[in-house]
């Protein structure tokens, strides 16, 4: 649960400065989220977790 907290605190801390650093270019990003299929967006979130979980893994089982 903590490693859970630690990361999702990253998330937020990773978007606030986009959002603080280049708002224009979260505001463009957000846009063209919008205007993007549902299933292209499926697909890219599906992708997007198995590179996580793959990452998450691959960090655990070296520096384990």
């Amino acid at each position: 649960m903590k490693d859970f907290l630690v990361a999702l605190g990253l998330v937020i801390v990773i978007e606030g400065l986009i959002f603080s650093i280049a708002p224009n270019f979260a505001r463009e990003a957000m846009k063209k989220a919008a205007d993007t299929p549902a299933e292209r967006m499926r697909i890219v979130g599906i992708i997007s977790a198995v590179i996580g979980v793959a990452m998450i893994w691959l960090v655990r089982r070296a520096f384990a």
